[in-house]
């Protein structure tokens, strides 16, 4: 497929760009600086403000799929809306090219996986991380109303730690916890979603503990 990776200069974005180009896929790296990023050969490189519609558009379009990896610097902020504004123009973009499947990081605690949360995410969610909470759940509200072929990624606390190879996903129904990933095997996971339909237009849990 051809992949647009927004975020792709992030750690997690960057994950995913790799993955992808291991998965032979041909790659895009959305970033808001072309002249600082520094990818791997043979990734394409787009260059934007992601919340500029006109810049998305011009991005998405001539794609089969898109991956939005971006998150919020300031969740502390309770009047942050990144997320939400990117997805806003993602969906819109999609939309007028006729682009359908789209893949985008949210993070546990958010909407009903708020049971697969632990005491201490908890207690985050209410202080350092209720901007971008917030502004999480606004932009899956986005996401599920969009009529895209969408797949919303909750992983659990993010490490930089090497790759298990094995994710799990988790039920809110049984509140059993979901702790931590890598950002390799979160990002195996949501390029792995390129090839199956299991996952489309839902909202998922995903940890490796």
């Amino acid at each position: 497929m051809r992949v647009l990776v927004l975020g792709a200069g992030g750690k997690t974005g960057g994950a995913v760009v790799q993955q992808a180009q291991t998965a032979g896929h041909q790659v895009t790296a959305f970033v808001h600086h072309a002249g600082d990023y520094d990818g791997p050969a043979g990734v394409d490189v787009a260059e934007g403000d992601a919340t500029d519609a006109d810049a998305v558009a011009a991005a998405v379009a001539g794609q089969d799929a898109v991956i939005d990896t971006i998150g919020g610097k300031t969740p502390y902020k309770s009047n942050t809306t990144l997320e939400a504004d990117v997805a806003r123009a993602v969906i819109a973009a999609m939309t007028r090219s006729g682009v359908r499947r789209l893949l985008v990081t949210s993070s546990v605690g958010v909407g009903d996986s708020l049971a697969n949360g632990t005491m201490g995410l908890r207690v985050l969610l209410k202080t350092f991380l209720r901007g971008s909470t917030a502004d999480k759940a606004a932009m899956e509200r986005a996401v599920t109303a969009s009529g895209l072929d969408w797949t919303i990624a909750r992983p659990a606390i993010l490490t930089d730690k090497p790759a298990t190879g094995t994710v799990r996903t988790f039920d809110a129904r049984t509140g059993e916890k979901a702790r931590r990933i890598s950002r390799v095997d979160l990002a195996a996971w949501l390029v792995a979603q390129l090839d199956v339909s299991d996952n489309v237009r839902r909202a998922v849990t995903v940890a490796t503990s």
